[in-house]
């Protein structure tokens, strides 16, 4: 077994950061429900029970991980998942490749 280089190290780094992202239980329950659809924080804010500023924490590490995106309709903030948030949560999944 031979440790990883700082190429492998940086990708290991970034899928840990990634699963963590997602291991919360506030921010999985968001992405289950935007994987349904985007949504205004409004309607998220009924479906997880958390005050405001604690899902708009929550909100915003998803948003710095890359799982979702966010765009201004007025002076509503809607949110939905990110294209590639399947396959990035996929890739940070250990393979059977790797030892």
């Amino acid at each position: 077994m031979t440790a990883p280089t700082a190429v492998e190290r940086t990708g290991l780094d970034d899928a840990v950061t990634l699963l963590q992202a997602v291991a919360d239980p506030v921010r999985w329950t968001v992405l289950r429900r935007l994987a349904e659809g985007p949504a205004c924080v409004c309607n998220l804010q009924e479906h997880v029970t958390v005050p405001g500023n604690l899902l708009s924490y929550h909100l915003r590490v998803l948003r710095e991980n890359g799982l979702v995106t966010a765009s201004r309709r007025g002076r509503f903030l809607d949110y939905a998942l990110a294209d590639d948030a399947h396959t990035r949560m996929a890739a940070a999944l250990p393979s059977g490749a790797e030892s």
